[in-house]
């Protein structure tokens, strides 16, 4: 396959992921890493940086949908944001020191967590009720750390981290995509810029997936917002990640 042929595709698969993802805030990570990976660009220096890229295209773009919808909350989800946005350099520096087998494993764990958090979700009514102030900060710093650090390592975003606890903390399906959105933007943003300052980018390729993204990304946030189905929405995004966990798993052992 030439290079062309590659960032077509790849441009293409793009446009379905952050549709899907975007329903939920996600950026898409959780799979755009592992399929790059898949279409054997370079993990390290193509796909985790590239799909931190991503991520934050899809998620600003959502993101604006959200907000125009009143589904963003954006004083709860400040903490977490500020926390990303500090943590996530760190995490992108570190993936430089940790070998390519350890960061899919890693990746592989984290997204089997998350698909089977996600799919227990999935069986319960959407409750949505007030979060105190003081838990609120406290969660939120704690959940933005960890995301900014783990979503910069393996180009994830982190958004997969934040879904689950907010709406594990009484947000709503509609309500916790938007906030996601939110903080993954800062943490995405924070991590693909340390990647970008040592260098870690394929500009042409780069150019055509955020068009696809941003394109892709309207689309599913618009459906989200006026069409969807929250414990459908769940349903799907669970199958997904448990599919991909399970893909990196075989790959992993056949190695």
């Amino acid at each position: 396959m030439d290079l062309t042929s590659t960032h077509l595709i790849a441009s293409g698969v793009v446009f379905v992921i952050s549709a899907v993802f975007s329903m939920l805030g996600l950026g898409g990570g959780m799979l755009y890493v592992p399929i790059f990976k898949w279409m054997e660009l370079p993990l390290k220096t193509v796909a985790i940086p590239l799909g931190l890229l991503l991520n934050g295209v899809t998620s600003v773009s959502a993101l604006m949908r959200y907000a125009r919808e009143g589904l963003v909350d954006f004083r709860g989800g400040l903490p977490a944001a500020l926390a990303a946005l500090v943590a996530a350099p760190l995490g992108a520096h570190t993936t430089q020191y940790l070998p390519k087998d350890l960061l899919l494993g890693l990746f592989a764990a984290l997204t089997l967590l998350a698909g089977a958090y996600s799919l227990r979700g999935a069986v319960h009514e959407d409750a949505p009720r007030p979060m105190p102030p003081h838990r609120r900060i406290a969660i939120g710093l704690m959940l933005g750390g960890g995301e900014g650090f783990v979503g910069a390592l393996l180009g994830v975003g982190g958004g997969f981290i934040v879904a689950p606890v907010l709406m594990m903390l009484g947000y709503g399906a509609k309500q916790a995509a938007g906030t996601t959105a939110f903080i993954v933007t800062f943490a995405s943003i924070s991590g693909f810029a340390a990647h970008a300052a040592e260098g870690h980018i394929d500009l042409q390729l780069a150019i055509l997936t955020v068009l696809a993204a941003l394109v892709g990304s309207q689309l599913g946030a618009w459906f989200m917002a006026r069409r969807a189905k929250p414990a459908w929405i769940k349903r799907l995004y669970a199958a997904l990640l448990l599919g991909v966990a399970a893909k990196l798993v075989a790959d992993i052992a056949s190695e």
